[in-house]
């Protein structure tokens, strides 16, 4: 595996073996997929995970009056999974749509479990990305109660520059859980 790859970077601090990374990295498989396709469909089982190493994506749901609500922005790097779907084979609630052409490395459940089973570090580094997954999610759920609507455009700017850069206004607002105008006043405002 070459060293600038992302799996090569996503792994590297793991220390493995040259037969573990054998063993985890002939999991993958290297995909590419367009801009505007659907990754993940609501209602699917999500049969497997990928790692970006190029391009953006992004989570989605629909709310009550069918509305998409934006519910994450995947960028390289980054692990794209719908956590629950997978590890619980049930039905997603999700859809992940392809903002930009993308290259990902993606690995099955069937191949994911072996190696999980197989590799004491892959198991590590597989509950560190859940542990991660779920401190981000409770703290986005905490400042969507506790922050201003302008605090978590800051929070957003600060933390993830490149998706204010890539996304456009309507998917961003959906994430911060307000409205287009809203968000345009918000920009207005720390413009000035």
């Amino acid at each position: 595996m070459e060293k600038d790859s992302v799996l090569y970077k996503e792994f590297k601090d793991l220390l493995l073996s040259e037969e573990e990374q054998r063993l985890i990295f002939s999991g993958y498989e290297k995909i590419v997929v367009k801009k505007g396709e659907l990754l993940l469909k609501k209602g699917a089982i999500v049969n497997n995970y990928y790692l970006v190493e190029k391009g953006f994506l992004r989570s989605f749901v629909l709310d009550i009056e069918g509305n998409q609500v934006t519910t994450s922005f995947y960028t390289e790097g980054n692990i794209v999974l719908e956590e629950t779907s997978f590890f619980l084979r049930t039905a997603t609630q999700e859809s992940i749509e392809v903002l930009e052409d993308s290259v990902l490395w993606s690995k099955n459940f069937v191949i994911f479990q072996e190696h999980f089973n197989t590799s004491e570090k892959y198991r590590e580094w597989g509950r560190a990305h859940l542990t991660k997954n779920f401190f981000e999610f409770k703290q986005r759920s905490l400042s969507m109660i506790t922050k201003t609507a302008k605090e978590r455009y800051l929070d957003l700017l600060e933390n993830r520059p490149e998706v204010l850069q890539k996304a456009n206004l309507k998917d961003i607002a959906s994430y911060l859980g307000i409205t287009d105008t809203s968000l345009s006043r918000i920009r207005k405002e720390i413009l000035q």
